[in-house]
């Protein structure tokens, strides 16, 4: 590991003046299970680390007719255990509390699990977030096993990583940032961006700003939610697919539908046409199958990722049938 400078401000006024305007200057440590990782495989090399689990004003759970608040540096087992959370939002929970691995979740933060580098083996063996060599790309015509099946037109073919996102992103949620000019507040769906040169970040976040919280708006009036993930072992493991789905029921029939998944995309990926096929219809075994295949419709294999389809397929189906068949959102 390259050497590096290390603050601990208790103020995120100071947290902010200590970040750089180039990413390479300083980068934000909060839980660390990501980052520490990248810097002693040398794949990002800080000159700062600006250490802020010293913010109080970042932690904290609450909730209210509005709404739910996180702040940035609650972990994914304290969310998945709040009572409010379980309550409210209990595909939180289920996403929160399945994610990564007991000793991950015990000091993972929702800030850093949304921004989380991929997982892609190209990214974290040096060859950068595109794997660019000569103009050409190294994971179209090399091993893309676990690779973007939407959204890859090119040149990111790399998946977002975080199983929690999709969740929040299901619930309409916003994330809040702070900067040198203050806080701004993005959508979660917008926060996340498919870079198209080198230079670029998979999210909209400046090299001198902190996630602050993430902001959660009540469930709508007879909501219902389910959250569902494909993966190779019940263990520790990365998913081959995941859906989150927030269905609105008239009656027996869906008034309206989010259907958002995971590691199938550079983004978590929000399917409209998935949400139009289940919209005005009763659930059942054939409709969730029909938005499944309207959820992979524009699907396109790399050459070695033809199965990703079939099983985001399969998990928006069963999403469908489990959040009508389960609790209220």
């Amino acid at each position: 590991m390259r050497s590096f400078e290390y603050t601990s401000p208790k103020q995120k006024q100071q947290a902010v003046g200590l970040l750089g305007q180039r990413w390479n200057d300083a980068e934000v440590l909060a839980g660390g299970s990501d980052l520490l990782g990248l810097m002693k495989d040398d794949v990002v090399h800080p000159k700062r680390l600006v250490n802020v689990k010293d913010l109080d004003e970042l932690r904290g759970i609450s909730y209210s007719a509005r709404g739910l608040r996180i702040g940035a540096l609650m972990t994914l087992i304290e969310i998945s255990e709040n009572p409010q959370v379980k309550q409210h939002y209990p595909m939180l929970s289920h996403a929160a509390g399945d994610a990564a691995s007991p000793q991950i979740r015990n000091v993972a933060t929702i800030g850093g699990n949304m921004c989380q580098r991929p997982r892609c083996w190209w990214f974290r063996n040096g060859f950068g977030l595109l794997a660019m060599r000569d103009g050409k790309s190294l994971v179209h015509d090399g091993d893309n096993r676990h690779h973007a099946i939407l959204g890859n037109e090119g040149p990111a073919y790399f998946v977002s990583p975080s199983t929690v996102a999709p969740a929040l992103i299901a619930y309409n949620a916003s994330v809040r940032l702070f900067g040198p000019n203050g806080p701004r507040e993005v959508p979660l769906e917008k926060f996340f961006v498919i870079p198209r040169n080198e230079g670029e970040r998979e999210h909209d976040l400046r090299p001198n700003e902190i996630v602050t919280d993430i902001m959660v708006p009540a469930p709508p009036d007879g909501a219902r939610a389910a959250h569902y993930e494909i993966r190779q072992k019940e263990a520790f493991d990365w998913p081959y697919a995941t859906a989150s789905v927030v269905l609105t029921m008239n009656g027996s029939s869906v008034r309206n539908a989010r259907v958002v998944m995971s590691h199938v995309a550079p983004i978590p990926w929000v399917s409209n046409e998935a949400a139009q096929a289940i919209t005005g219809k009763t659930v059942s075994e054939q409709t969730a199958d029909e938005a499944g295949a309207a959820a992979v419709a524009n699907a396109r294999s790399l050459g070695r990722n033809k199965h990703k389809i079939k099983l985001a397929r399969v998990a928006v189906k069963r999403a469908i049938l489990q959040a009508a068949q389960g609790e209220r959102a």
